[in-house]
Formats: C-alpha cells, structure tokens, sequence
C-alpha cells in the first residue's frame, strides 16, 4: 500500500509530498479501529508547531480527516464493529497517514457516521466544524440576538461558522475578499424550505480596500458593535510593512477593537497577535476578551476526549440535516493527491480538497 508524507529536508527549506511504499499494517492493539479509508480531507500542515511540540519528522504523515468503514476491532474496542460507517481527525502524534487505502485509529478518534451523509462531505466537514465549534461554544458563548461578525465567510471555516453562528440565532455579517465571494455570501440560506431570508445580514466586501470594516458594523449594530468576531488573520503593522496582497485585505487589529462592542470576543487565528498598551486599555473598557483559536487543544489533553467526541456527534448531526452545507472542491482522485497537497500548503485552495478512494 501507499501513503503520502510530507519532507522537511532542512528548517526553512520547502516542504515536499511523496508517495512512500508501507509495510503491512502491525497487529490491531486493544483500542485500535482498523479502518478502509473511503475519503480524506486535505488540510494544511503546521511544520513550525509540530517542532515546537517536538513531534518534528523527517517524513510526516498527511491526510488527517477521515471517513471510512470499519474493517476490523480490537478486543477492548467498545464503540465499533466491523462495517461500522466511521468519521474522525487523527491526532497530531499519529503516524498513519489518511491518504493510504486502510490505517490504523485508536477508537478515541473516530465517531459514527450517519448513512445519509457522504463520505466526502464527512471528511470535508469534520475539521471545519471543529474550529467552529471550539470558537463559538468554548472560547465564546454564541446565542440569539448576538452580533457575529466571521472574517473571509465564503472559506470553507467561514462557511461553517457562519451556518453555525444563524442555526443558534445569532445575526451574521461576514467580510468577502472577492466579488465571487460576495455573490456566494448573499446566496447563502437556510435549510428550511420556504424561508428566503439570506444567512448573512449584511455581507461587506473588501476587495477593492475601500470599505472600512469597522464603520459598517457599527452602521450595522447602531453603534453598539459586534458580540463576536472571528478573524482570519489581522494586519499588525502599517500598510507598507504588509506584503502579500491578501494581508492588504485584512483588516488592521485597531479596526477589530474599535468594532467590538461591550463585553465582546475576538477569536483570533493571528498566532503572533501583539497587543500595544493602549490596545488593552481599549478591551479593557470595554471588558472584551482576546482568544486565540486552535482546533488542536482537544488532542492534546486526554481530559476533554469527551466532550470532543460529542462535538465530532454534533457536526455529523448538523450535517446530516443540511444545518452545515461544506464549500467543497470536487472529489479528487487518490493519484492526484500530491498535487493537491503543494495547492493546499500554500494556501491557494479555496474551496476543501478531498480525496475520494
């Protein structure tokens, strides 16, 4: 069998796919779920967490969400049997790759899939609604009658908060890079038939650098700003020290905190977020809080195992009744893998890639 990994010859240097030869899988242990791989999701690798957490090697497994059918159990295993439908993120410390035919999973990791549900779309989903979830339930309390505004909408995070953030009642208004993304925005509904009432209230597009972020939600909420904010990336310094076009569109960390209203929460993705003096006196006032969004922290404490796996429940629930409809790519053929790990690494994929045995 084949497996694809990543190799990171030198730090610094760019990382490379190959398609390596495996042995034959090692005996089923105790907990482990052996599983035939029906899809799996590509999603971009963090090199410089891996080595931060020392889990740094020469060839790194690729493919960590998957959906597929589970071929044999261990003698512990309690919550599967063979041809059970299954779905789950395999931990950052796993050795299997989930672009290979079957793995190996510890049954921790994987729930039921329901039979309505796709393979594709299951794998497509799960890490998206993950993130989600972590940032509108855990580091903030979504509800009705919020104000959320969710950064980039129309990616596939953006598209699942979103989708999540009205199913629990609260107002969205989202930000689009691009006059396509505006478009799929506004054509955003819910899935009761017969409402036609947008899932986003008001779509602000930044494409041409124009519009001020800030001064449309605060037009938006009457002045009062918004409850919850989901970034996707701020800008930390001034226009000229930024230099890709995308930094160009995000919005400055000042303009997230003049929109935050009273009491609210900044999810942030921005790892390297820095704060001036008179930035925190700003949230300060306010009684705002900062938060900083890592779907990882649910495998990296046995702790939560409980609740992770009741979110994994959720989002296949949500899925299986269109609450969450994915922004997938088309299905893409397991020899075409390679090529689109290189897209998905350097974040020029706009839609989720999935790989289909």
């Amino acid at each position: 069998m084949k497996a694809l990994y990543c190799q990171q010859n030198s730090p610094g240097e760019e990382i490379t796919f190959v398609f390596q030869e495996r042995e034959n899988l090692p005996p089923t242990r105790d907990n482990d779920v052996k599983v035939q791989v029906r899809a799996c999701a590509l999603s971009w690798i963090d090199t410089k967490l891996l080595s931060e957490i020392k889990l740094e090697k020469e060839l790194l497994p690729v493919g960590r969400e998957i959906s597929g059918v589970v071929l044999e159990v261990g003698r512990k295993v309690t919550f599967f049997q063979p041809d059970d439908e299954v779905v789950g993120i395999l931990p950052l410390d796993s050795e299997e790759s989930g672009l290979c035919e079957v793995i190996l999973v510890h049954e921790h990791y994987l729930v039921r899939k329901p039979e309505k549900v796709c393979w594709v779309e299951a794998a497509g989903t799960v890490r998206d609604g993950v993130r989600a979830y972590t940032a509108l339930h855990y580091l903030s309390q979504v509800s009705p009658g919020k104000t959320v505004l969710v950064m980039d909408g129309a990616s596939p995070f953006g598209t699942i908060a979103i989708q999540l953030a009205q199913h629990r009642g609260a107002k969205v208004i989202s930000t689009a890079y691009s006059l396509e993304d505006k478009q799929y925005l506004e054509r955003l509904r819910p899935p009761v038939e017969g409402i036609r009432q947008p899932l986003v209230a008001r779509v602000i597009d930044v494409s041409n650098g124009k519009i001020d972020v800030a001064e449309s939600c605060l037009e938006e909420t009457g002045g009062l700003g918004v409850d919850i904010v989901l970034d996707a990336g701020v800008k930390l310094y001034s226009a000229e020290d930024e230099s890709t076009s995308k930094s160009q569109l995000l919005p400055h960390k000042h303009d997230i905190i003049t929109l935050l209203g009273v009491g609210g929460h900044w999810i942030t993705t921005e790892k390297n977020l820095q704060l001036d003096p008179p930035d925190s006196h700003t949230l300060f006032l306010k009684g705002a809080t900062v938060s900083f969004l890592n779907d990882e922290i649910w495998n990296l404490s046995n702790l939560q195992q409980g609740k992770y796996l009741s979110i994994l429940e959720d989002i296949m629930e949500k899925l299986s009744s269109s609450i969450f409809r994915p922004q997938l790519d088309e299905p893409i053929p397991l020899y075409e893998a390679k090529v689109s790990m290189e897209i998905v690494q350097k974040n020029q994929a706009r839609k989720r890639q999935v790989i289909q045995f």
